[in-house]
């Protein structure tokens, strides 16, 4: 069945921030950030609101990009429809959620314009890939909960911390981007996870570097001076003033007296200036 309204195709991927209105209480929402939902305003019969009036509600249809014209002017049609029986949408609807997973991989192809290279972005699904698909990839993304965040992050959260962190930050991403396509509603439990402080604190293991014999530095001196990188010219530098690392790659002209020779390195310095 093919319905008819207002919008077209071609005005749904172009419209600008705003609600434009299709017919018969079907909105479609353009925000701010360019995020396109699906929305329907109907009147449940027989119902009234806390002020004694006809019980008018908006339900979320889902995203534009995953919820076409005709598929939304359908659901729609069928929230009216229970309305009309004194049904609230809210809890007859059959809503098709998607889960985690296909929600996740949608996330990844449309963050590919913004990731730093595709080894980037690469890594932010494979995260999930190795961690969260096996456990909730199949669950409807509208039941994921803390216990479902608690069971992908417990088991890595000390062994492997850094991985962790990553994988509950994505995590909240999937989620987030799920609400506002109007999948979900209500507290990210990456976020109540946190807060609860339900896993333990990790203490961040130091690593040293092993020291250079004095006995080799000669050698290693000789090495850098064959080298025309400004890398090792940095280091030979950083070896005859005893500096350190971040005070010669943040030194300025503006330190240096050539005519002297003399470097006058600031007090305090204040490293990453270039």
């Amino acid at each position: 069945m093919t319905l008819s309204g207002m919008l077209t195709k071609k005005l749904v991927e172009n419209f600008g921030p705003e609600r434009h209105g299709d017919g018969s209480g079907l909105y479609l929402v353009v925000d701010p950030s360019g995020a396109r939902r699906w929305i329907v305003r109907v009147v449940v019969k027989g119902q009234k609101n806390k002020k004694g009036a006809r019980l008018r509600t908006d339900f979320g249809l889902g995203g534009a990009d995953v919820v076409t014209l005709n598929q939304a002017r359908e659901r729609a049609l069928e929230y009216r429809r229970m309305a009309k029986q004194g049904l609230n949408p809210r809890f007859n609807a059959r809503q098709e959620v998607p889960t985690f997973e296909e929600v996740a991989q949608q996330v990844h192809i449309d963050r590919m314009p913004t990731w730093k290279n595709a080894k980037h972005g690469q890594q932010w699904i494979n995260t999930l890939r190795d961690y969260a698909f096996p456990k909730i990839g199949r669950m409807p993304i509208d039941s994921i909960d803390q216990p479902e965040v608690m069971m992908c992050l417990a088991p890595i959260w000390t062994e492997k911390h850094e991985t962790a962190k990553r994988l509950s930050q994505r995590i909240k991403t999937v989620l987030d981007v799920a609400k506002s396509k109007g999948f979900r509603s209500g507290e990210n439990p990456e976020t109540a996870v946190k807060d609860a402080q339900a896993l333990p604190k990790v203490k961040a293991k130091v690593k040293h570097h092993k020291a250079m014999a004095w006995r080799d530095v000669r050698a290693f001196y000789a090495d850098l001076k064959s080298r025309n990188a400004m890398a090792a010219k940095a280091l030979m530098f950083t070896c005859l003033t005893g500096s350190r690392t971040g005070e010669v790659l943040g030194m300025r002209w503006d330190e240096v007296d050539l005519e002297e020779r003399v470097w006058t390195c600031p007090e305090p310095f204040k490293g990453g200036q270039v």
